[in-house]
């Protein structure tokens, strides 16, 4: 039996498919270029060296900063957090955050509190948003850093960080802030923001391939911020310690070139195209999918429905296991989409849905289409009728 058209809705996970050129600019750096970065005075190396700083620029350009070397190359959105945590963070120090976070601020946190670091993670409201003067209020003298995710990766609901920043700020706080599933998704401004560092995943929305991610950080921080790993950057030889300038500080080791020049194409393209009207056209894709899947009574969508959100969406089939459900789309219907706790145990917890094996999710992209979002919510309408 011939298996169903593929119908990709994991892109809060990974972005599928990339624009043509991700494709076609690292086949040819692979087969043209292939020298490292920042090693050798070639004219490959030059090209390089060229087009890696284009990158930077291109970056910056997006989410409105003016110092491209503040655009640090990460192994991925996870990397670009721990470097803050673990750089920023000194003994005896406090961390405000949220418990709509990923694992990849919990699991820093719980490592860091063995280090004499301590914690407080807010609940969201009734409407899925944390409250800024909630957050606000849970400072202390001792508190460092603030770090919130711009928009949850179970609900897709859009947390009020420009506020939190803004009272942060005006009380001495450095804020971090997770997009991960915001950049390239919805407009990013650091200014109009107000953080001091921007962690963002190469491989979601900016459209570039696994294994690359982006640190962005405000002018003057780096003075306090440490390099959590050292090593060869190209420059500075001579020294037997880090260079303490940007990029190189954060910059050890050999760069992932191809990964670089894909999330370069990656970003292009967005820019192309304009965040803007990647926002809507998620908008667009979310409204038809919400609206389709509140018709059907074997489906229960969680989080509130009210709030602005990026474009995913978390559902369960009371009675079905998410993974199960998840394996019958793809056999039977070929969605392919993401099921369980998606490394984000809290939230689920404060849902009431992480004894039930968390949720389905179902998250859209740039090449999804609305025939696609009609067609999964009839595989669901088919799948909730026969477990029913």
């Amino acid at each position: 039996m011939a298996h169903p058209p593929r119908i990709y809705l994991d892109n809060a996970a990974t972005s599928f498919p990339k624009p043509e050129r991700v494709y076609q600019v690292i086949d040819d750096y692979q087969r043209r270029l292939g020298t490292a970065a920042g090693r050798g005075a070639t004219r490959a190396g030059a090209e390089v060296a060229a087009r890696i700083d284009a990158v930077r620029r291109s970056i910056a350009r997006l989410i409105g900063a003016d110092n491209p070397s503040g655009v640090i190359f990460t192994l991925n959105g996870t990397d670009s957090l721990n470097l803050v945590l673990h750089g920023w963070l000194k003994p005896g120090e406090h961390v405000v955050t949220t418990r709509l976070e990923h694992n990849s601020v919990l699991r820093p946190l719980s490592d860091l509190a063995a280090r004499g670091i301590e914690s407080t993670a807010i609940a969201p409201r009734s409407d899925g948003r944390v409250a800024p003067d909630d957050f606000l209020n849970a400072l202390r003298p001792t508190t460092a850093l603030a770090v919130v995710t711009q928009a949850s990766n179970v609900t897709g609901i859009i947390q009020p960080v420009e506020q939190i920043a803004a009272g942060c700020r005006e009380r001495g706080v450095a804020g971090l802030v997770d997009a991960a599933q915001t950049a390239g998704c919805l407009p990013i401004d650091v200014e109009q923001l107000g953080c001091d560092f921007l962690a963002m995943p190469g491989h979601k929305g900016l459209l570039g391939p696994l294994g690359t991610g982006v640190l962005w950080i405000r002018p003057g921080r780096e003075e306090r911020l440490d390099a959590v790993r050292q090593g060869g950057t190209g420059t500075r030889s001579e020294q037997s310690s880090q260079p303490t300038t940007l990029p190189d500080k954060y910059e050890s080791g050999n760069l992932n070139v191809p990964g670089i020049f894909g999330l370069g194409a990656g970003v292009e393209w967005v820019l192309e195209r304009g965040v803007e009207s990647i926002a809507r056209h998620d908008a667009q894709l979310v409204e038809r999918l919400i609206a389709g899947l509140s018709t059907l009574p074997a489906v229960e969508i969680i989080g509130p429905l009210s709030a602005p959100r990026v474009g995913l969406v978390s559902f369960r089939i009371p009675g079905l296991d998410p993974g199960e459900a998840a394996v019958i789309l793809e056999e039977s219907f070929g969605i392919e989409c993401r099921a369980g706790l998606h490394c984000a145990a809290t939230v689920h917890a404060d849902l009431g849905t992480l004894d039930h094996g968390g949720t389905l999710r179902f998250s859209v992209g740039p090449f999804v289409t609305l025939e696609m979002i009609d067609r999964a919510v009839a595989a669901v309408a088919e799948m909730a009728a026969a477990f029913a």
